[in-house]
């Protein structure tokens, strides 16, 4: 009877899905619901980045960042002292998993080669690209890509420490 449970608990573990594989479900569902209620209803195989991007701006109506307009007076604020009419949108970051997620459940269902992936077509990535500036712009808060951190090399050391100053050397010239 304990090894029994044992075995239920182990197998019950194993085959329930990790919390990223049912959102990609989910969403999986949810673009095939859209483009099954699309007029006129599409097929998988006729979606294009443009169908995607059309989803995407789809989706804003279920949004819960503000982004300002241009002529809204928080425009550029990081945090407005008051309310705005300015709409709701998805946030960039939900938009980029959301497109990573089905870029994969594209491929692990076979849907062709992926050149033919709708999910990770360069109008897409263009289309991420600018949502993000938008968004950060609207904040007042410039995106800045991340600098990767160089890790040092023997090479680089000795001249920092070497005492003689040469990186001045230069500069006194």
């Amino acid at each position: 009877m304990e090894g029994e449970t044992a075995a239920k608990s182990a197998s019950g573990s194993s085959s329930s899905p990790s919390r990223y594989e049912s959102q990609k479900r989910r969403d999986w569902n949810t673009v095939l619901q859209y483009l099954k209620n699309h007029k006129p209803p599409l097929s998988l195989s006729r979606c294009s980045g443009a169908h995607v991007i059309e989803f995407l701006k789809y989706l804003d109506q279920f949004g819960k960042t503000k982004v300002h307009v241009l002529a809204c007076p928080f425009f550029g604020e990081p945090n407005p002292p008051a309310q705005c009419t300015c709409p709701l949108r998805q946030a960039w970051g939900s938009l980029d998993a959301l497109i990573g997620r089905l870029r994969a459940a594209f491929e692990e269902i076979g849907g062709g080669l992926p050149e033919s992936n709708p999910f990770a077509a360069k109008a897409v990535r263009i289309y991420l690209k600018e949502v993000r500036e938008t968004q950060a712009k609207a904040r007042g808060i410039p995106y800045d890509k991340k600098k990767r951190k160089r890790p040092l090399t023997a090479n680089a050391t000795p001249n920092v420490d070497d005492g003689e100053g040469s990186g001045e050397s230069g500069a006194a010239a």
